[in-house]
C-alpha cells in the first residue's frame, strides 16, 4: 500500500485516477504531470498510486497485476495504457515492438514552426549517468535514429501547438528534437524552455510541460478489436493560451491535418 512517503507529495487529481478506458485484460489512464510511471524502491510512482487505488477498490485475495508495456516522461501528462494479467502484457508489448500501436502528441512549442507539415530526422543518445538526451552524429557509437511527424494546428503570439506522431521512441525524443530546431516545449526547463507552467511549484521535477500523449490506438489483447482512446487535456493549459479555453468549450480542433492556422505574430507557414 502507499506509504507516508506518498501521502502530500503526490496523488491523482481529486484523489483517483482519471479512467479513460477499462475492461479485464488492460486500462488506459489520463497521467497527471510530475509523476515519474516507474520508480525505485521508496520514489512515488503511478504505478504504485495506480496498483493502491485498484487495491482498495477490488479488494483481491491477492496482489494486484499491473504490467507497464510502455511509459511516459515524467512531466509529461496524457494517455498511457496498463495491462492486468501477463498474457495481455505480452500482447501489447508485442504490439508495440511491431509498431502496430498509434500515439498522437500535442505540443506547445516556443516560435513558428515552419513548414507547416513535416518530419524531423536526427540520430540521439542517452547522455551517460543523466536522465538526459542529446542530438549527435549519424556516426555517433551510440547514435540511434530518431524520427517524428507533425503538422501545425495552429500559430500565435511566436508560439506554435503541434500535433505529432512518433515513428521511433526514443528517450526524451520529441523534446530533444524540438529542442534542438529552437522550438523548446513550454515549460520544459531541461531542454531550455524560458516558459514556467506552475510557478508556485518549487521542485523543478514536479513541474509540468506542454506535451500531452492526446491518443492512443490500439487491438485489444484478446479481442482484436481497434480502441482508439483520446486524453481530454490537462487544465493548467487554459493558462497557456485563450485558444484552449475555446477548445475545451466547443471542441475546437483548430485545422485539419495538413493545414494551419496563425497569427499576425507568427509568419504564415507554407
Amino acid at each position: 500500500m502507499m506509504t507516508s512517503q506518498y501521502q502530500g507529495w503526490l496523488s491523482f487529481p481529486c484523489g483517483v485516477p482519471e479512467i479513460l478506458y477499462e475492461c479485464k485484460e488492460c486500462l488506459v489512464i489520463n497521467k497527471p504531470p510530475g509523476i515519474l510511471v516507474q520508480s525505485p524502491p521508496g520514489v512515488p510512482s503511478l504505478v504504485e498510486m495506480l496498483r493502491d487505488f485498484l487495491a482498495n477498490r477490488e479488494q483481491p485475495r491477492t496482489g494486484i497485476y499491473l504490467g507497464v508495456p510502455h511509459r511516459l516522461d515524467r512531466p509529461v501528462t496524457g494517455a498511457i495504457l496498463f495491462t492486468r494479467h501477463s498474457r495481455a502484457t505480452r500482447r501489447i508489448t508485442e504490439q508495440f515492438e511491431s509498431r502496430m500501436i498509434r500515439k498522437i502528441y500535442w505540443a506547445v512549442v516556443e516560435g513558428c514552426v515552419e513548414p507547416s507539415v513535416g518530419v524531423w530526422r536526427d540520430f540521439v543518445r542517452k547522455i551517460p549517468n543523466e536522465p538526459q538526451a542529446e542530438i549527435v552524429p549519424e556516426s555517433h557509437p551510440d547514435a540511434r535514429h530518431a524520427v517524428l511527424h507533425y503538422h501545425v494546428i495552429q500559430q500565435w503570439e511566436n508560439k506554435t501547438w503541434l500535433e505529432i506522431h512518433l515513428e521511433t521512441g526514443r528517450m526524451h525524443q520529441i523534446r530533444i528534437q524540438a529542442s534542438s530546431r529552437n522550438h523548446a516545449i513550454l515549460g520544459d526547463w531541461q531542454y531550455g524552455s524560458s516558459v514556467d507552467l506552475a510557478t508556485d511549484q518549487r521542485d523543478p521535477r514536479l513541474k509540468p510541460i506542454a506535451l500531452h500523449a492526446r491518443e492512443i490506438t490500439f487491438l485489444h489483447p484478446m479481442t482484436f478489436e481497434t480502441l482508439k482512446v483520446i486524453a481530454p487535456l490537462p487544465a493548467y493549459w487554459r493558462e497557456i493560451s485563450p485558444v484552449f479555453v475555446q477548445f475545451e468549450a466547443t471542441g475546437f480542433h483548430g485545422c485539419e491535418p495538413g493545414m494551419s492556422k496563425t497569427s499576425d505574430d507568427c509568419p504564415p507557414t507554407t
